[in-house]
């Protein structure tokens, strides 16, 4: 795989048991790369390790008075400075390849499971830690990964230099095989320690990174309250407690570091001493002194990968876990079935609540709990939190479909639809069946104001539709936003439209307005729009009232405000004060007869709607 052939096709089925093995399995899937990387590194450092040969025997040719011998130590010189450069180049090349393609690779795999699981992605981990795993974890990855090659090359380098040296120079030879390994093992004592250094900086980093998101996104509400400098004070202090724990892992490293440069030079100073001594008594000669001084002194390169590694695993180990512990997340439903590609049609069941939303009507879900609406909302969708019973629609389980289908056939709309940037129209060019023009889709979403304002914004573009709206539509009002989505989904026109509270962000004539519009628009369409509005009740053919869990009351939006208390306390946001004033009321007049009874009672219900809606005007 080459830089220029990105995206893979397809970039496999990681194993995400660990951390360990998810890089034994990238390395395994780069076979070829990094076997052009050890090719390429091996004429590298074997060109570097025979220049002190080159040398030693050209002190020893001028020492002899050798001109021929002299001229070939010139030659191979001379050869050892070709491959040198010729090798360094394309180690280069070859290992900055398998770093961008095994970066890819990661990145690809999250990118796969972030659209596999869809918003309960962020339910089951933060996003900050989403955003830092694919960016930081996945440089730290793939630089493991270009290391290895290079490590190999100069491993087997240090090897074949140890084995020449004993053959040339047997008594000189054996210092250095003794020193050299104490030299590769002296750090192993301290990596454990830099390893957890550096886990605490990347664990502090990504704790800034995800109140940094946080408070981005939530800009609009901390300006409302005045609230920026206190989020200001917290991510200082998050940013210095990063900058104390990179101090302290940076210490560390510098440390092994500083031992890696320590240990050579004992050695070299060793292997001078000796050697100086054995010249003096003639049992080597001054060429094979030179010789055996430069290698010990070029071997210090080689062995600078030895650092490198140890750095790249502590750094890399703990990355992968964690891309591990994202890529290793699966599905309640796995969607793999083997039903036939295309969706049924049909009614919306879900077994857990009894909820029912029949096929080709709107049906409005009351559910006082927000949270719960928002999963079940998610479980129509197939998307389950918790495993369970699984949905069905025309009495197929959604996840007997396979993903694909499932997803054609039902979509859902949370409470917080993500906008990206881009221009309206690519916005709003989303996989559609055809039949829901954008004209017609931006009309039932009531989105006139939008298109006038983006036109202001920019004149120069002449067609609103071409004007740029910012990442997550900050640039607009949190309607704006809310009916951009909204237009959106009625575009990608699927046989289930799942909306969950799709006009809290909107006034309530515009909200009346949608409420038609979506009507008209999805007439023939299954939709289940979770709302507590009066406006969007009145609209739908049927209303069902989910009370802990289950389906509590079936019926129109007006007899179930008439009949059922639970549904009227939700919808009108009634107090328990008004409640039991209602009941008594009832219990008065009998169920189902208009309010009647003593004037005392008819004040006091009075009186707490005045002050409900005073509190209501007030906030």
């Amino acid at each position: 795989m080459q830089i220029q052939d990105l995206p893979y096709p397809d970039p496999g089925v990681p194993d995400a048991r660990s951390g360990p093995r998810l890089l034994w399995w990238l390395g395994r899937n780069q076979l070829g790369g990094q076997s052009r990387a050890l090719a390429w590194g091996l004429l590298h450092f074997a060109s570097v390790a025979a220049l002190p040969f080159c040398v030693g025997l050209a002190v020893q040719a001028v020492v002899d008075r050798s001109g021929s011998r002299l001229a070939l130590t010139g030659g191979l010189l001379a050869l050892a400075c070709a491959g040198n450069a010729l090798g360094d180049t394309f180690l280069h090349r070859a290992a900055v390849t398998n770093w961008i393609t095994a970066a890819a690779r990661v990145q690809q795999l999250l990118a796969r499971k972030a659209a596999e699981l869809g918003s309960a992605l962020t339910r089951r981990v933060a996003a900050g830690e989403v955003v830092a795993v694919s960016t930081g974890d996945v440089e730290k990855i793939g630089w493991f990964v270009e290391a290895v090659s290079r490590f190999t090359a100069a491993a087997v380098t240090v090897v074949l230099v140890c084995t020449a040296l004993l053959v040339y120079q047997p008594a000189l030879g054996v210092v250095v095989v003794v020193g050299l390994p104490a030299l590769a093992l002296a750090v192993l004592p301290l990596l454990p320690r830099a390893t957890r250094r550096a886990d605490v900086q990347r664990e502090k980093a990504g704790r800034a990174t995800e109140l940094a998101s946080d408070t981005v996104a939530g800009l609009r509400v901390l300006r409302g309250i005045g609230g920026e400098e206190l989020f200001l004070d917290r991510y200082h202090r998050a940013s210095q407690e990063v900058r104390h724990a990179a101090v302290r892992s940076a210490r560390m490293w510098s440390l092994i570091s500083a031992i890696q440069v320590l240990l050579p030079g004992l050695l070299l100073i060793a292997v001078v001493w000796y050697g100086v001594h054995l010249a003096r008594t003639g049992r080597i000669t001054v060429g094979e002194l030179v010789t055996v001084y430069s290698s010990v002194m070029m071997l210090t390169y080689p062995l600078r990968h030895f650092e490198e590694i140890a750095m790249a695993y502590s750094f890399s180990r703990p990355s992968a876990g964690r891309a591990a512990r994202v890529l290793s997340l699966e599905r309640t439903t796995d969607g793999t079935g083997t039903r036939a590609a295309g969706a049924p049609s049909g009614d919306l069941y879900d077994p857990a609540t009894g909820l029912r939303a029949p096929a080709g009507l709107l049906t409005a879900v009351v559910c006082g709990d927000p949270d719960a609406a928002g999963r079940l909302a998610e479980r129509l969708g197939g998307h389950p939190t918790e495993p369970g019973t699984p949905v069905l629609l025309a009495g197929v389980p959604l996840d007997e479909l396979p993903l694909d289908s499932a997803r054609t056939a039902v979509l859902v709309q949370g409470k917080d639809p993500v906008l990206l940037s881009g221009s309206l129209r690519e916005l709003l060019d989303v996989p559609a069946s055809g039949n829901v023009s954008a004209g017609e889709a931006l009309a039932a979403a009531q989105c006139g104001d939008v298109l006038e304002a983006l036109a202001q914004a920019s004149p120069a573009a002449g067609d609103p539709m071409d004007v740029r709206v910012t990442e997550r539509g900050r640039s607009l009002s949190g309607g704006q936003r809310q009916r951009l989505a909204l237009a959106r989904s009625l575009i990608t026109d699927p046989e289930v439209l799942v909306l969950d509270e799709p006009t809290s962000a909107v006034d309530s004539h515009t909200e009346a307005r949608i409420a038609q519009g979506l009507r008209n628009l999805r007439t023939g369409r299954t939709t289940v729009v979770f709302t507590s509005s009066p406006l969007l009740l009145d609209r739908a053919d049927r209303v069902v009232l989910v009370h802990e869990g289950t389906v509590a009351a079936v019926g129109a939006h007006r007899d179930l405000v008439r009949t059922e208390p639970r549904y009227r306390a939700v919808v009108t946001r009634e107090t328990d004060e008004e409640l039991a004033v209602h009941d008594m009321i009832r219990g008065a007049g009998g169920p189902g007869t208009a309010p009647a009874g003593p004037p005392a009672d008819e004040a006091v219900l009075r009186g707490a709607k005045e002050e409900r809606e005073r509190m209501e005007e007030t906030a």
